[in-house]
């Protein structure tokens, strides 16, 4: 299993040691992070992307990667902005299943079966529900207003401006 560890160290420790309840000792883990050391009680590959610095170096990550075939893989979407262009681009690139894990350290598979909770956690981090979800979806509809209005008085400025100067 690969696990990309892109929110808080602590939610690796606690899922690695419920998988390791569950599998046993012997089930293999290995992990894509950004901070130094490795997590309490690790004992599998470790790949710090701070050693592959630009492409040449997200090509020579993928193909040590992609030699191991990870049947899954897990990532961290925690409310942390934390490797998101990495973790975002390994799900891409991996032919794995794939499972999410919140803040919470719960998980769930990320697959049509499942698409009303993807949904459900999307919707939460876009700030589209509860309370917030009514002055959220107003800025989005009055944007394109907004912006038209900006426009128009910022030309209107630089017009009156050269009509001045003439």
């Amino acid at each position: 299993m690969l696990l990309v560890e892109s929110g808080s160290r602590h939610l690796i420790e606690k899922v690695m040691g419920s998988f390791r309840t569950v599998y046993g000792d012997d089930f293999e883990i290995d992990l894509v992070t950004c901070y130094q050391g490795e997590p309490e009680g690790f004992t599998g590959r470790v790949w710090r992307v701070a050693d592959y610095d630009g492409g040449a170096g997200r090509a020579k990550l993928w193909q040590e990667i992609a030699t191991r075939d990870y049947p899954v893989a897990g990532i961290v979407c925690a409310a942390e902005p934390i490797m998101t262009k990495w973790k975002w681009w390994l799900a891409a690139k991996l032919r794995s299943k794939l499972f999410i894990i919140n803040e919470n350290g719960d998980y769930f598979w990320l697959d049509r079966a499942h698409w009303r909770l993807v949904l459900e956690f999307v919707l939460y981090r876009a700030g589209l529900t509860g309370t917030a979800a009514v002055p959220a979806i107003a800025r989005l509809v009055f944007f394109p207003l907004t912006l038209a209005y900006l426009i128009l008085y910022a030309a209107t400025v630089h017009l009156r401006r050269r009509l001045r100067l003439l």
